[in-house]
């Protein structure tokens, strides 16, 4: 086992400037960040492709301190290697976030790949809070798929995230009736390739996107950089 040290707190609630962008929707929204590819020692994105892990989150906003990137670590070898006491504090969380939501008179809901890509559906963990809404972004088109075909558990929205390499596949999940995310260079266009295009900036709400369309991220961090096809010139 590899040591680390138990995170007192697992989930992030509003504490960046997109996910508390929904509160002017009626919704606050706790996002749990681990360390994205194998970045722990262990890979909990497992269809990254190099652009992606090129250009990820992980090096924007807090994500680049050093400070955050050891307490991400951390979180990610306790998923790892203490699932069962993880779980448990998830839970407690979970709880305590659902009260705190709904004393301020928001809509909870809960995104647990902030920066990871973790089948959370085998868990049993979402059926447990059947009232609550989860959503998260996926590069495994198997699970896109089992989404699409209503296999996943109806309170989770999942959204296929096009990368440089998945472009044949991101776009049969648009034409099977998904929803895709992809980042911009620039500007966001109104059209790409013939799906219409939101402003995913504006919040982080996807389960109220409208079904069919590309949610378009502008370029952030080492993501202004990228030139490998993962980032699309509009």
């Amino acid at each position: 086992m590899i040591a680390f040290t138990k995170s007192k707190k697992l989930l992030n609630i509003d504490n960046n400037a997109k996910t508390v962008k929904g509160q002017k929707y009626g919704f606050m929204t706790a996002i749990l960040y681990l360390a994205p590819s194998n970045q722990s020692g262990f890979n909990v994105c497992p269809q990254a492709s190099k652009g992606c892990k090129r250009a990820c989150l992980y090096s924007a906003g807090n994500g680049s301190y050093p400070s955050v990137k050891l307490g991400r670590i951390n979180k990610t070898l306790w998923y790892i290697q203490e699932r069962k006491t993880f779980l448990n504090q998830l839970r407690k969380e979970i709880n305590a976030f659902i009260k705190k939501a709904k004393s301020k008179g928001l809509v909870p809901c809960i995104r647990l790949n902030g920066t990871s890509d973790i089948s959370w559906e085998n868990t049993g963990l979402i059926e447990e809070f059947k009232n609550i809404t989860f959503y998260d972004y996926s590069k495994i088109y198997k699970r896109a798929l089992s989404y699409i075909n209503g296999e996943l558990p109806s309170n989770y929205y999942l959204l296929y995230s096009l990368n440089e390499d998945n472009k044949k596949q991101a776009f049969d999940i648009l034409k099977k009736g998904g929803n895709i995310s992809a980042v911009f260079r620039k500007k966001l266009p109104n059209m790409y390739k013939g799906f219409k295009v939101i402003n995913a900036d504006a919040h982080d709400l996807r389960f109220l996107d409208v079904k069919n369309t590309i949610a378009g991220l502008v370029a952030k961090g080492k993501a202004r950089k990228d030139y490998s096809g993962f980032v699309l010139d509009s």
